[in-house]
């Protein structure tokens, strides 16, 4: 079974930049969408920004033009590149793969934490 795994969180002051990174231990091309989805305490999950397989992307609003999301296939990865962060940002960021229908895969998550 193909796992993911997540890093590239971390401490940030407001304002600055983390990168995260989803790599998989099998092929990725199978899978429709893959992203990133955050979870702050006390919150439910949220979907932040995907790809499909094709290279079509999503953000959420409240991240657009700040966060941009890439998948390279041919590496099983996708990249989650996030500027000018804010205390909203911070939480815990789950990759996820999905075949269309439901998320067939979770990693474990990376906590992302910003400071003033």
């Amino acid at each position: 079974q193909v796992h993911l795994v997540e890093s590239g969180g971390g401490l940030v002051q407001a304002g600055g930049s983390l990168r995260l990174s989803c790599t998989a231990s099998g092929s990725v091309a199978v899978y429709e969408d893959m992203g990133w989805y955050r979870q702050a305490p006390g919150q439910q999950r949220e979907l932040v920004a995907s790809v499909t397989q094709f290279g079509t992307t999503y953000v959420v609003d409240s991240v657009k033009g700040r966060f941009t999301i890439s998948r390279d296939n041919s590496k099983n990865t996708v990249l989650l590149q996030m500027n000018d962060l804010n205390f909203e940002d911070a939480g815990v960021y789950y990759c996820f793969a999905s075949g269309g229908y439901s998320i067939d895969l979770w990693g474990r998550g990376t906590q992302v934490t910003v400071s003033s």
